[in-house]
């Protein structure tokens, strides 16, 4: 087996004392590689990227020109601690996207999970955590501290609130304002978001069985049944779903919220995006 060829650094480029480069990495025309940034092997910064504060880009990754990543967060609190950002492997990031690291009166770290897909102009703040296999279209922006989960799409122009939970394998449409936590495998849209379904297209994607999209279609009218409380409908859910954990992750989801603001659906029905007899 061949050997990896060491990295490839373009002479316009300015790569600061202390920064690590892995093998196989290309490091492109008047790129800014600051002291304390680890890139991994196999990496592609095509030009005129900036890669600064204490941040690691995984392996595989492949950044784009005027993408700009590990820069002080939007944080007025932020005394000027260390803190981090942490990319995953195989992330594709668009023209312009921004990335910031943590702040320190915070949780300190950014994380950026394996195999994304961030579109130009979009946006992710300081102490977010991002899952794997996230896609963000063109102009989405996350603000500080929020939680994405596995599989999530962010349309374009949509942004998140500070704070908010959004569920595996949810959709949010673009354009759309995102006040609070939305479910796994919720579709939301609408200024101010509301729950417009299931994120049925999502689902069949992702290769969950009929049975299982059935169960949480049942599962979720049964939550979000208007003639009870949600606590009422938590319980009843917790005991006839209680054999599905799929069914269950909305449970948990939504028990764990305590006095968080979460995403409805409107007040003229719940839905669910699909009939019972779809294939």
């Amino acid at each position: 087996m061949a050997q990896k060829q060491e990295a490839v650094i373009h002479p316009s480029a300015v790569v600061e004392t202390g920064a690590v480069i892995g093998k196989g990495s290309r490091i492109g025309p008047f790129c800014h590689i600051g002291p304390d940034v680890r890139i991994g092997e196999d990496v592609d910064l095509i030009s005129h990227v900036a890669v600064m504060g204490a941040t690691t880009i995984g392996n595989g990754c492949k950044v784009f020109p005027q993408a700009v990543l590990g820069a002080l967060p939007q944080n007025l609190k932020h005394t000027g601690g260390r803190t981090t950002l942490t990319i995953g492997r195989n992330t594709i990031i668009r023209e312009s996207v921004t990335m910031h690291i943590g702040s320190d009166t915070s949780r300190g770290a950014t994380i950026v999970g394996d195999n994304g897909y961030f579109m130009a102009y979009s946006h992710v703040a300081h102490d977010c955590t991002v899952g794997n296999n996230v896609t963000m279209a063109n102009g989405a922006t996350l603000a500080g501290h929020c939680e994405i989960g596995d599989n999530v799409v962010i349309g374009g122009l949509t942004a998140v609130h500070q704070f908010a939970r959004i569920g595996n394998n949810a959709f949010l449409s673009g354009c759309s304002a995102v006040p609070g936590d939305v479910i796994p495998f919720g579709l939301a849209r609408g200024n101010l978001a509301k729950l417009r379904g299931l994120n049925i297209v999502g689902m069949r994607r992702s290769g969950m069985s009929k049975a299982d999209i059935q169960t949480v279609r049942r599962a979720y009218r049964t939550i979000f049944d208007r003639s009870r409380t949600l606590s009422e409908n938590l319980d009843i859910a917790s005991r006839d779903f209680a054999d599905s954990p799929i069914a269950m992750s909305l449970v948990a989801f939504l028990s764990e919220r305590g006095k968080r603001y979460f995403v409805t659906p409107p007040l003229d029905g719940a839905g669910d995006d699909g009939a019972d007899d779809e294939n």
